[in-house]
């Protein structure tokens, strides 16, 4: 995100979207989110035994789910930075191919070393998302561009809500190999897809790469976040946590000092520093936070044995089945969150989300002994989050201007990356330190799940805190500019209409 002068390069080969285009430009934007997002759940049925899959310790093995974490932080900024200068579909397609590339290397995998690099690679795809969001706001009218930026948002967690029970059924009944072969088969398609039906924006920054901003910002993300990710295992108070922590730090105030003094930086913090790009990215932190506390309690109490009084004894196929209908919830609140948005603002929708988010945590407290009381609480929950996502990139980008969307959005989804990360560090605490003998077995307890839902509540209202600074009326943004070539200009026009 830079002050420098958007202009617009020639459109790509593929030809704007008519009248009949744009439901077609959204649905394959939207495939291509939610098979991104399967990433995330792809590996959560082997994990337990991929260590003997890879001949590997498992604390080793636990990489393979790691390295898709820090490669998705470090490329979500950087790639969204090159597709506002370079061209946001181009970014796609460059993003898409090593989600590909990532599957096939995973897919041909025996041993620790590929595996990791396959599964970095397909965490290099995570920009797709906020690219297919900044596609939308320059490709669509303007009438449609809320809906369509809602659902787009809420791809990413309907592709990890369907996701789990498919992974679920294929590694219970074929080689664990065939997951990373569909991934690959599923990323190709949806290459073909964008390659034939998206068209190419011609709203583009100029200027050169701020290589240093993003070699900073990368080396910030990965210390901060293999400390959070890790700290579980070398000790929080380890040398090594805490020099993690200690670099992260002092490199984000280094880059924060460069970012501000450099002509064309990777992250206009100015920008940034907006109140409605600020509490908006604050916001979402929190609700990342708030999502990912529901992930980590309901499957573990689905599948722990009914014998310990708050566990219900299902597989892990069985579990998929029971959290699937929330990404359909999800998926289906994203056109009410679209129309509320119209009426009332992004700022009201985010809020209502917020308080549904809440309202499901709190119905945990009492309602967690039946399968119909889990899947309940999660479509209650996965209903605000569907609100609160599609509401996000409204916010984002009614406060920025067009040439730097992508970098903007990008910046929002590493947001919410962080808070599920620090979800997942805080809930591993409180669950290892509050436990039940079962067997001769710790366990987490009862105690410790409802007080990690309890956290979940309370940072989803702290979303709702955060949102009410938001402005009543969404930021005036300048207007994207106009080529300056009359072949251009009719492209340009064809594709807004």
């Amino acid at each position: 995100m830079s002050d420098t002068p958007a202009r617009h390069a020639k459109a790509g080969s593929s030809a704007p979207p008519g009248p009949s285009r744009p439901n077609a430009v959204v649905a394959v934007l939207a495939l291509a989110g939610i098979v991104v997002s399967l990433m995330q759940t792809l590996v959560i049925p082997i994990v337990p035994e991929l260590p003997k899959y890879l001949d590997a310790a498992p604390s080793n093995a636990a990489w393979a789910v790691t390295a898709t974490l820090l490669a998705a932080a470090v490329a979500t900024p950087v790639v969204g930075r090159l597709g506002d200068m370079f061209g946001k579909r181009r970014m796609l397609l460059v993003s898409i191919v090593l989600l590909v590339s990532g599957s096939v290397v995973c897919a041909l995998s025996d041993s620790l070393v590929p595996m990791v690099v396959g599964r970095t690679l397909q965490g290099l795809a995570a920009a797709v998302v906020p690219l297919g969001i900044s596609v939308l706001r320059d490709v669509l009218p303007a009438e449609r561009l809320a809906g369509s930026t809602a659902l787009m948002s809420a791809s990413l967690g309907v592709g990890g809500a369907l996701g789990l029970p498919a992974a679920a059924f294929i590694a219970d009944h074929y080689d664990w190999h065939m997951l990373f072969w569909i991934s690959a088969v599923l990323g190709a398609a949806a290459l073909a897809l964008v390659l034939l039906v998206v068209p190419e924006s011609g709203v583009r920054t100029g200027g050169s790469f701020d290589l240093p901003g993003s070699l900073g910002l990368s080396a910030a993300l990965v210390s901060l976040l293999l400390a959070v990710s890790k700290g579980g295992d070398w000790g929080w108070t380890s040398g090594t946590t805490l020099g993690l922590f200690g670099a992260a730090a002092a490199i984000f105030q280094v880059w924060g000092w460069y970012e501000l003094r450099t002509a064309q930086p990777l992250v206009d913090l100015r920008t940034t520093a907006r109140r409605q790009v600020l509490f908006t990215n604050l916001a979402s932190v929190a609700l990342g936070f708030s999502m990912f506390a529901m992930s980590l309690v309901l499957p573990q109490i689905l599948q722990l044995p009914e014998q310990t009084g708050y566990g219900l004894g299902k597989s892990m196929l069985a579990v998929g089945l029971i959290l699937a209908p929330q990404g359909l919830v999800m998926m289906a609140m994203s056109a009410v969150s679209a129309a509320i948005t119209k009426a009332k603002g992004p700022k009201v929708t985010l809020m209502i989300g917020a308080v549904v988010v809440a309202a499901g945590y709190g119905l945990s407290l009492v309602l967690m002994s039946e399968v119909w009381h889990i899947v309940l609480v999660a479509c209650v929950i996965g209903g605000g989050v569907g609100f609160a996502y599609g509401a996000m990139p409204a916010l984002i980008m009614g406060a920025v201007p067009a040439s730097e969307t992508a970098a903007a959005n990008s910046l929002n989804t590493l947001m919410r990356s962080m808070g599920t990360s620090f979800a997942s560090a805080l809930a591993g605490v409180i669950l290892a330190q509050m436990t039940t003998g079962f067997g001769g077995y710790a366990l987490p307890s009862e105690n410790g799940f409802e007080t990690v839902m309890a956290i979940g509540a309370g940072a989803a209202l702290l979303a709702f805190f955060l949102a009410s600074f938001l402005p009543r009326r969404p930021a005036a943004t300048e207007p994207a500019p106009v080529p300056e070539d009359p072949a251009e200009q009719v492209e340009f026009s064809a594709a807004r209409s």
